[in-house]
């Protein structure tokens, strides 16, 4: 397959340009959450099948143990992010709504909570198998929110071959800022992670895109890249490239037309162009996991917004409840409305008794008087005035799809609008005059979809 040229600064078409709200946390340097007293890890946190507990109520466990494996590809092992004792295997309430089966265990008080599992290796010359294996076994997903297992994601089907492993770096979300300062802080560990997913692609280049309203994250990058190259280290060359600031340039398909100035074809995915796309923080956290031996059992996030009195970005145990996580951030218990995720794609939760996640990338906390003015919007009927097509970075219809998601007519939207196309980044609502929640209509319509699939 033909290596690509890429250009620079190659702007996508559509697309808005929504305030960025990061001046809070982009220049604090990432804390770590103290560790909370219990602790709730769902089995079912990624896309695809959970896995399954592997440990019993009243057994001792150790930070970084695992406590749930699978045999299912589309699957992946979860590990203790705390030393203490099991206390229930039981269902508990989720972001998204129904409960899930869940491991809850409670931390020891006097415990150091130090890594007590894993066994540095050396990876220099394990083969592309090995490497995909030890992904596999760091239960590492897709840490920008889209919580697709890795190991899926860096597997090549045979007929395919790999030529450029792109990083995301853009992160566009308003407020969000933790895969910024995992550029600043964690640049090494990336390469190190970007070294290790080329290997197992075959790709020959990576290259970093970051949205040019971030040029110590560049920064930092190229210089790690500069020390790895004086390093002499062998798995093909890397780049780091500023593209244009516009949302939603952390889509994939967005994200290569700015690189390369190609578009993904419908229905495909970069792969069928030789390339294959993850996240900074899913690079950065394997760059420093794999040599350990470890799994993943926390993460950066970033905790904002209005109603945050200590906004910035903390390491957080997966499994923290996010009362915990609120409470130490200095958010009020009146708070008006919490946000797992940006505002643009994010999902406004109804209750405090659900943990941090894989795929939780930021908590945002909103008070009365900032939804004061959103509550008192109306929604009116669509007018036809075409902002919402004009905005759509996929090209779609909105305003048609939203007419047939009001009539149910969910099996037109798919086959004759594209639905399946829309990747939800919220542009179109956020653009429509009449207040008319489109990317929801959207959501609901795909479910409905999918559970006739299914059936």
């Amino acid at each position: 397959m033909k290596l690509l040229s890429y250009f620079r600064g190659e702007v996508f078409e559509r697309g808005v340009h929504p305030p960025s709200e990061k001046e809070a946390t982009a220049d604090r340097s990432i804390r770590r959450l103290p560790y909370a007293s219990t602790f709730t890890i769902p089995l079912s946190q990624h896309i695809g099948r959970p896995p399954k507990a592997i440990i019993r109520v009243g057994e001792e466990v150790v930070r970084g143990q695992p406590i749930a494996r699978t045999e299912d590809w589309l699957s992946v092992p979860h590990h203790s992010p705390v030393t203490g004792v099991v206390e229930a295997i039981e269902l508990r309430p989720s972001a998204r709504g129904p409960w899930v089966e869940s491991i809850v265990i409670r931390a020891h008080a006097g415990a150091s909570q130090e890594d007590l599992w894993g066994q540095r290796r050396d990876l220099a010359d394990a083969t592309p198998a090995d490497l995909l294996q030890a992904v596999w076994d760091t239960g590492m997903v897709g840490l920008g929110g889209a919580a697709f297992p890795t190991h899926a994601k860096l597997s090549v089907p045979k007929q395919a071959k790999v030529h450029t492993l792109v990083v995301n770096g853009c992160e566009c979300e308003p407020f969000l800022t933790c895969d910024h300062r995992v550029m600043v802080e964690e640049a090494d560990d990336l390469i190190v992670g970007m070294r290790y997913a080329m290997r197992v692609t075959g790709a020959v280049r990576g290259i970093v895109g970051i949205e040019d309203n971030k040029p110590d994250a560049v920064a930092a990058i190229q210089a790690a890249i500069d020390r790895a190259n004086a390093a002499g280290v062998p798995e093909g060359e890397l780049f780091v490239e500023k593209v244009p600031t516009k949302y939603p340039q952390g889509s994939e398909k967005m994200l290569i037309m700015a690189l390369f100035g190609v578009e993904i074809p419908s229905g495909t995915l970069p792969i069928s162009m030789g390339m294959v796309v993850n996240n900074v923080g899913t690079l950065a956290a394997l760059g420093r996991l794999l040599p350990q031996g470890r799994g993943l059992t926390e993460r950066v996030v970033t905790i904002t917004g209005p109603g945050v009195a200590r906004p910035g970005d903390y390491r957080v145990p997966i499994g923290t409840p996010l009362k915990f996580v609120l409470d130490y951030a200095g958010a009020p218990a009146e708070a008006r409305q919490i946000i797992l995720g940006g505002p643009m794609m994010g999902q406004a939760i109804a209750s405090l008794d659900v943990p941090v996640t894989k795929g939780v990338s930021g908590v945002l906390v909103f008070r009365k008087e900032d939804m004061l003015a959103r509550e008192g919007q109306q929604t009116y009927p669509c007018i036809k005035c075409g902002e919402c097509i004009e905005s759509c970075p996929m090209g779609l219809n909105p305003s048609t799809l939203g007419l047939l998601a009001a009539k149910r007519e969910y099996e037109t939207m798919g086959s004759n609008y594209y639905l399946g196309e829309c990747f939800e980044c919220g542009c179109c609502t956020y653009v429509c005059p009449s207040n008319i929640p489109l990317v929801q209509q959207f959501r609901v319509a795909k479910q409905v979809l999918r559970e006739r699939a299914a059936a």
